[in-house]
């Protein structure tokens, strides 16, 4: 019938008419063919349980293949890695991340230590990078970095759309060259740019001081991972010396290690007391935390933990324990809010998903997200308290201590 209709003579109008109608077919065809078919896609899975519509996401793959012209320029492969930033930027959660190769080596020389940098810890606070602490004697604390100082620029770079990561990047480098950190601080009418030398990070842990007054301190810098042993260390000197009088300064602490935190809480509480409580959110039952039963300090200790807008993560796990279990008093400012719990999780051999799985909770329950703590005793450290060398916080807990009720 077709060798029929093509040997017979048509009316030209007619065969464009035909023709015209096979290519729309086509055309219409093709519009109704599901994005996701159009795309050859290796390791495809569809065993995810789900109601959402994945159609968006495949038509604008398509069209920015097809339409944009840098499009070919950027992998197939970095298109997916973009797509997983965003999937994790989605939970307006600035822990949970995605790190490209690049980025993995980054994240496994911070774990190791082998760094250069300025020795700021940084962190995101109300959608802004914000310091959480200078690291004593680096750079960053030289340069007179103070918690809660906004990260406007790194070096010319807008800090705005940055994560974590992307920001600490930047600001590491090659021991000798220089950084310059535009920060607008609480108080100051401008910003201000300051300008560092990068230097090897070593940052000491833990210092200690029999002050006159009969107050012995113990200032800790981060919770390492021997941090624990200097700190029972520390506890005997002040055992030594015959003082019932404590103050733990933690104030730019960003905190550390969870096990570190547990051990040193457990000198000040009996075994069956909570230490911090894990909160999966409902996907599996709560992880306890108790206190290992050292509690080798009886009743007559009068003991003040300090805190402020750099103490995070284990830092504020001990002081919420100690406050809980009305073990010392705070005193301070509010603490930073880093109460979360972060497993890191391979996808390929050199690509990493660090991802929230759980809240950090005090004993009575208190969600240490966001918020932070609140210390018992609030007292501000001003710019003209620094510039005076006054140590208002501290001149707050020597008088807890001389007048303990």
């Amino acid at each position: 019938m077709i060798k029929k209709f093509l040997n017979q003579k048509q009316n030209p109008y007619v065969i464009l008419a035909v023709v015209g109608f096979f290519i729309l077919g086509i055309l219409i065809g093709q519009s109704k063919t599901p994005e996701i078919d159009k795309v050859d896609i290796k390791n495809k899975e569809v065993s995810v349980d789900t109601r959402a519509d994945f159609a968006p996401f495949w038509k604008a793959w398509n069209t920015i293949n097809e339409k944009n012209p840098d499009a070919k320029k950027i992998s197939d492969q970095d298109k997916i890695y973009g797509a997983i930033k965003g999937l994790a930027g989605s939970l307006d959660d600035p822990y949970t991340t995605f790190f490209s190769p690049d980025e993995a080596k980054l994240f496994e020389d911070d774990i190791a230590g082998s760094f250069s940098g300025i020795g700021m810890e940084v962190g995101i606070k109300d959608k802004i990078l914000t310091a959480i602490s200078a690291l004593k004697d680096t750079p960053s604390y030289k340069a007179g970095i103070k918690p809660g100082d906004k990260i406007l620029k790194i070096d010319k770079k807008i800090t705005t759309d940055l994560t974590i990561e992307q920001a600490v990047k930047l600001i590491r480098g090659e021991k000798g060259t220089p950084v310059s950190i535009t920060i607008f601080r609480e108080g100051e009418k401008e910003p201000r740019e300051i300008k560092m030398i990068r230097d090897t990070i070593n940052a000491p842990t833990i210092d200690t001081e029999m002050r006159k007054d009969g107050i012995f301190v113990i200032t800790l810098y981060s919770f390492s991972a021997n941090s624990a042993q200097l700190f029972r260390d520390a506890l005997k000197k002040f055992a030594d010396s015959g003082s019932y009088k404590l103050v733990f300064d933690l104030r730019g602490n960003p905190g550390g290690y969870l096990d570190a935190a547990i051990d040193m809480a457990s000198f000040f509480l009996p075994a069956d007391q909570r230490v911090v409580t894990e909160d999966y959110g409902g996907n599996k039952k709560p992880n306890i935390y108790f206190s290992k039963g050292y509690n080798v300090f009886n009743d007559k200790l009068r003991f003040v933990v300090l805190i402020d807008g750099g103490s995070a993560s284990a830092s504020e796990i001990f002081a919420g324990a100690m406050q809980d279990n009305h073990r010392a008093k705070l005193v301070g400012e509010q603490s930073y809010g880093k109460g979360s719990v972060q497993e890191v999780i391979s996808l390929t051999p050199d690509t990493v998903l660090k991802v929230t799985v759980a809240k950090w909770l005090t004993p009575n329950g208190t969600s240490i997200s966001k918020k932070g703590l609140t210390p018992d005793y609030i007292v501000p450290f001003t710019i003209k308290d620094a510039k005076a060398k006054i140590d208002p916080q501290m001149n707050k807990a020597a008088l807890l201590l001389n007048n303990w009720k």
